[in-house]
């Protein structure tokens, strides 16, 4: 639903064909009904019925439903020309959402980048702080740390900075987030 498929829609020629199909159908009814109708009628009335030729009755219920078919068609047709600007609305409406959201969309996009760079730029000083301090004073706030949070920060430390932080933990630290840095990988596909 973008601007491609509005943009392939004629303008006004549906409606256009539409009304041209319906006159075309009613110029053929009445060529098919009316014609054999007036011939009947053509025929003179013998003079002692006292009706003029505009009088009889064939005449007038024809002339009636011949306008009563052109007012339905008149209304049919306001009809479509009403729902074909209902539809154009509707498709403007529905474009200018589209675009609206497409923007928000890539806005988001944008704020998503930059936190991440953000988050990652954060984590990557943190670890630097971390490599750089004592190893006994890293392992004592390692110690501390959730096993998880701490995996992740050794995994991202060079092996000789992290190795130097898990030999200053306590065994069953050590083993714990041992554990979690081995089998984060673990469910990853082999192939």
């Amino acid at each position: 639903m973008t601007g491609k498929r509005a943009d392939k829609r004629p303008k006004g020629g549906v409606l256009a064909v539409i009304s041209m199909l319906m006159i075309g159908s009613a110029a053929i009814r009445l060529g098919f009904e009316a014609g054999p109708a007036l011939a009947k009628s053509g025929a003179p009335l013998p003079p002692e019925s006292g009706q003029s030729q505009a009088q009889r009755p064939g005449a007038q219920v024809l002339l009636t439903e011949l306008l009563r078919r052109e007012d339905a068609l008149k209304q049919r047709e306001a009809a479509l020309v009403d729902k074909e600007k209902a539809l154009d609305i509707a498709d403007r409406a529905i474009e200018t959402r589209l675009t609206a959201l497409q923007e928000a969309e890539d806005s988001l996009r944008e704020t998503l980048a930059f936190a991440e760079k953000a988050a990652e730029t954060d984590l990557t000083r943190l670890t630097d702080v971390y490599q750089s301090m004592k190893p006994k004073d890293a392992a004592a706030l390692f110690e501390t740390m959730d096993p998880g949070f701490a995996a992740g920060f050794l995994s991202r430390m060079p092996p000789d900075a992290a190795a130097g932080v898990l030999a200053g933990l306590s065994p069953e630290a050590a083993y714990t987030i041992s554990v979690i840095m081995a089998g984060r990988n673990a469910a990853a596909p082999q192939e």
